[in-house]
């Protein structure tokens, strides 16, 4: 990793403790710390979760932009989410009960993964990937998804209307710390791997070929990537529902700030997701409405629709 690199990921370390610190000092009576052990205890529980989903988030983005060669490659636009949420809801609905996170991972993991290959096969073309028509099938499942969703959420008993506020992307307060440790455990896991498989992802940006010919495992890499990817927006759905642009805008940011290498651009993109999330999540804390609290999901695609604006026709305009 280069000092550009070293930087960039030491200052999204700091601004990560500086907004974890700042989200627990955060209460219903503005700043500061509370007497009340649960209630503190609750506090870094949230910054727990939102900063895994966060952190899972963004490093999808990177290992889904590395898979498919494509910048414009995320958990929400890609379907991902989507999936994931169908699939949850779904058991939920056959269940007649509401899903735990344990009892949520399985069907979440394999929505998501069932999503990304669905959406790999439609968008080749003579064994080639279309990166345009890629986001466009990618889209087009997540519409299709996102109303049966609400579709099957109409027909359960309380209208849906727990699922709509999930769907809207809110971090679930009801998570036993058994399941954050097995979340953070499997996103540990994944870091590690796509940091030592880094390199890999550098030499596989300019074509299998060159890869497999100074002994990239190129088979082997895509797999990780797609299991990773998979994985880790399960754990964002089971912790959170579908908070979109995160996976999207992370991995560009750390590019602009330490440039291409996979080594900076995995450990920045789960830093910037983690302060991105938590940052949001102290917003909304911040921020009172009638209706409760504003869902962390319109937060992020606040930020992320100009985002993803800008670069889809950034990209039209080179293609």
């Amino acid at each position: 990793m280069n000092r550009r690199g070293i930087l960039t990921i030491s200052g999204l370390l700091v601004l990560c403790i500086v907004l974890a610190v700042l989200r627990v000092m955060v209460g219903s009576h503005g700043f500061g710390i509370s007497d009340n052990q649960a209630i503190m205890e609750l506090r870094i529980n949230r910054v727990a979760v939102g900063g895994l989903v966060g952190a899972s988030l963004g490093l999808a983005g990177a290992l889904l932009q590395s898979l498919l060669r494509n910048p414009l490659a995320a958990p929400g636009l890609m379907g991902l989410s989507a999936g994931a949420g169908f699939a949850v809801t779904l058991t939920t609905w056959i269940s007649g009960a509401a899903l735990g996170a344990s009892m949520a991972a399985f069907p979440a993991l394999a929505g998501a993964i069932a999503v990304l290959v669905l959406v790999w096969a439609l968008s080749q073309r003579k064994g080639l990937i279309d990166p345009v028509m890629m986001i466009l099938i990618g889209v087009i499942v997540s519409v299709i998804l996102g109303a049966a969703t609400m579709l099957i959420a109409s027909m359960m008993p309380d209208r849906g209307f727990s699922i709509s506020r999930w769907m809207m992307g809110l971090l679930r307060e009801d998570i036993e710390i058994r399941d954050v440790w097995i979340a953070g455990g499997i996103l540990g896991v994944i870091v590690i791997w796509s940091f030592f498989a880094a390199r890999s992802f550098d030499a596989m940006a300019l074509s299998e070929d060159e890869a497999r010919s100074v002994g990239v495992r190129v088979g082997a890499i895509r797999f990780g990537q797609l299991v990773g990817a998979g994985a880790l927006t399960a754990i964002s759905i089971v912790l959170a529902g579908p908070i979109g642009f995160v996976g999207l805008v992370c991995p560009h940011i750390v590019r602009v700030l330490a440039g291409p290498s996979h080594r900076s651009l995995v450990i920045g993109s789960a830093l910037c997701g983690f302060a991105l999330v938590v940052g949001a999540d102290t917003f909304v804390r911040l921020v009172s409405t009638d209706a409760g609290r504003i869902p962390i999901g319109v937060v992020t695609s606040l930020i992320g629709g100009p985002v993803f604006l800008v670069l889809l026709l950034r990209q039209r305009r080179s293609a």
